[in-house]
């Protein structure tokens, strides 16, 4: 199994745990699985995913947002 392989294997393990948890997952607002999210990384072409974590006053995680940030269009400015 190569390094990138390993991963993605460790990000859908992790995704798991919070689903399990029952937190909710999204990718560009929308719900997503951990399989999903997953396979949005592995066909990401020019683009990466930020992961911002939604917290309540207390720090505890309360969702679990990714979004699409465009590499190219950055690294043009």
């Amino acid at each position: 199994m190569d390094k990138e392989d390993k991963s993605y294997q460790e990000l859908f393990a992790e995704l798991t745990k919070y689903e399990r948890s029952g937190i909710p997952m999204l990718i560009d607002g929308a719900p997503a699985s951990p399989l999903q999210i997953v396979s949005a990384h592995m066909v990401r072409e020019d683009r990466v995913y930020m992961r911002d974590y939604v917290m309540d006053e207390n720090g505890i995680v309360q969702e679990l947002d990714f979004y699409k940030v465009d590499v190219k269009r950055i690294s043009e400015k």
